[in-house]
């Protein structure tokens, strides 16, 4: 059966090592435009199709504060010991000069989340494209960075941790990122310089992949849905999706951006989300700094039966330098108002680490710690609670393949 499907191909070629120079062909995982590796296509060169993958083993240590409980010291150490935490396998490709696509399954996830991303852009033009599936929402740029070019192993807290919203329901504590969703989105760039996002998602996250909206109690007719905008300005040209990349110690890059969001009765019909950010990136040869602020505002709905609303921001800023062509060091400051404005008292974690890349063979070592700081909380149980399920000291070595 393969030597009867391979032989039908006589109008195209089984391309190996073939340059994938399409600038529109992304995956958000791995760098595909410009890398040499396994693809095929056709012969006319209108069909693209290249797979990709991405593993990820990782040890982590992680301790955690006793919380005033006196726990003895082996029960302070929990969610240690070997995880994968992608298994990706993945394809993209080009179709008929004007479509683009991308699939990927997680396997070390399960459930939606199963299905990491699907979705395939109509690409008008550099200035107007359109894009329908499952993909990163447009927020925070260090989210939208390529997963294997991050400059740390794990994300800042602040991204990915759950607010504390002191109310006994668990449904109206989110994050403050967005991350993969179901939706559409109009994007492109101009001049090669000023960037947008315009999209309109689920709000339901990774894990789920139907559809279970329906519309606003208290904003009557509107759809239940996320609402989402992001704008860049990028001085010197497209900024590069990497955090660090040895095969880009000579450039120069710039990005500043601001992005917003609306998730309506995002957390079980209790309320209505607002999140706003501003970004700031720069790749400067060996360098790259970035920094990334955001906010999240919690408006209760009438069924809440509550005044007011809850507030909550956090913000981040890291640097990497490369001290030889294969080393990359790596610091960040992590700062996270868990608890909200209302409650005095906030989270800063510092973090260190670097990043070694094995030369020819797309593997990649990551190691790091960080550390939780409390700072400004009026009361011990207040103290206690603000950093409550997050690690007080923990590592994390990984070692990642990318195909």
């Amino acid at each position: 059966m393969i030597m009867a499907a391979v032989a039908g191909m006589s109008s195209s070629t089984i391309a190996f090592a073939q340059r994938v120079d399409d600038k529109y062909v992304e995956s958000d995982v791995v760098p595909l435009a410009g890398k040499e590796g396994f693809s095929f296509s056709t012969r006319a060169g209108d069909f693209l199709f290249k797979p990709y993958s991405l593993i990820q083993v990782a040890g982590k240590f992680n301790y955690y504060d006793d919380e005033n409980l006196n726990l003895a010291e082996v029960d302070r150490v929990a969610n240690s010991g070997f995880a994968i935490p992608n298994a990706i396998l993945g394809f993209s490709g080009k179709a008929f000069g004007l479509i683009t696509f991308n699939f990927a399954l997680n396997a070390a996830q399960s459930g939606g989340a199963l299905l990491q991303q699907a979705w395939f852009d109509v690409n008008m033009s550099d200035a107007f494209r359109f894009r329908a599936g499952k993909f990163k929402t447009p927020f925070q740029n260090g989210y939208l960075a390529t997963l294997g070019q991050t400059m740390f192993p794990v994300l800042p807290s602040s991204v990915t941790t759950p607010v504390r919203t002191n109310l006994s329901l668990d449904a109206v504590q989110p994050s403050l990122y967005t991350g993969f969703d179901l939706g559409v989105q109009l994007h492109g760039v101009l001049k090669n310089r000023f960037g947008y996002q315009v999209g309109l998602f689920n709000g339901t996250g990774i894990g789920v992949n139907s559809a279970t909206k329906g519309t606003s109690d208290d904003h009557r007719g509107l759809p239940s849905l996320l609402y989402a905008a992001r704008l860049s300005y990028m001085p010197k040209g497209q900024m590069p999706a990497h955090q660090g990349d040895p095969g880009d110690l000579h450039n120069d890059k710039m990005l500043i951006a601001l992005s917003g969001n609306v998730n309506v009765e995002g957390n079980s019909e209790s309320s209505n989300d607002f999140r706003a950010g501003v970004e700031f990136a720069w790749l400067k040869n060996r360098w790259f700094l970035s920094a990334d602020a955001y906010l999240l505002n919690m408006q209760w709905t009438s069924r809440m039966q509550r005044a007011g609303s809850f507030t909550s921001w956090g913000a981040y800023a890291q640097a990497g330098y490369f001290a030889t062509d294969k080393l990359q060091l790596a610091a960040r400051y992590d700062f996270f108002d868990r608890n909200g404005t209302e409650l005095a008292g906030f989270l800063n974690m510092p973090a260190v680490g670097f990043n070694y890349f094995f030369a020819r063979t797309n593997l990649k070592l990551q190691m790091m710690y960080q550390y939780i700081g409390k700072w400004g909380h009026e009361t011990q149980l207040e103290r206690d609670n603000d950093d409550m399920g997050m690690a007080y000291h923990s590592a994390t070595v990984l070692l990642q393949y990318t195909f």
